[in-house]
């Protein structure tokens, strides 16, 4: 009965995972007793045209390179990366 009278509405529910870090756990509490929400992240603002010109030298590379390569270069490094793949399992 005491438990009834004491929630209020507006309280918020906190999620816990299963191994929740102490650190974490310890924040969202205290964020959501104060009701506090995280500062905003800063924006930064960028240059539309530098980020297209960027993007656009960044399309042309790949290929550039690969067109470069020979057919064995090509199969050497498709080889490492197999490696680097299988090593990770």
């Amino acid at each position: 009965m005491l438990d009834r009278l004491c929630y209020h509405a507006a309280m918020k529910k906190i999620k816990v995972p299963k191994h929740p870090d102490l650190n974490q756990l310890a924040y969202a509490i205290v964020q959501a007793a104060t009701d506090e929400s995280e500062p905003a992240e800063e924006t930064t603002t960028k240059n539309p045209h530098a980020v297209a010109l960027g993007r656009l030298g960044g399309l042309k590379g790949g290929q550039a390179r690969a067109d470069k390569l020979t057919k064995e270069q090509r199969k050497e490094i498709a080889q490492k990366a197999a490696r680097k793949r299988w090593e990770k399992k």
